[in-house]
């Protein structure tokens, strides 16, 4: 992460080499009132690539953060889980898993 030159206090991210995986862009501060607790997610969720997702909801909430959908599974995809900042803007962190398999209802319903 590097700060970004101009007036915004803007921080570009690059994840990944030229020609190689990975998210490119940067956090921005936001601008306006943080969004309101079960309201419909009203920007982009970026989801994370962990090594081991069972590591990573309570490393959130350690930081403060909460898990606003528990860890579920995409079947032959992976596992994924979504969290909230601070500041109330949703993430995900995945984990890559072939043999991840969808049983039951869905948390997002």
């Amino acid at each position: 992460m590097e700060k970004w030159g101009g007036p915004q206090d803007y921080w570009l991210v690059t994840t990944g080499s030229d020609g190689e995986p990975g998210i490119h862009g940067g956090p921005l501060r936001r601008m306006g009132p943080t969004p309101a607790d079960m309201q419909p997610v009203n920007a982009h969720v970026c989801a994370v690539d962990v090594p081991r997702l069972d590591d990573y909801p309570d490393r959130a909430i350690r930081a403060g953060g909460q898990v606003v959908v528990p860890k579920m599974a995409i079947s032959g995809v992976g596992w994924l889980a979504y969290c909230k900042d601070t500041e109330g803007n949703v993430f995900g962190t995945m984990e890559a898993d072939a043999k991840a398999r969808y049983r039951g209802v869905s948390p997002l319903k």
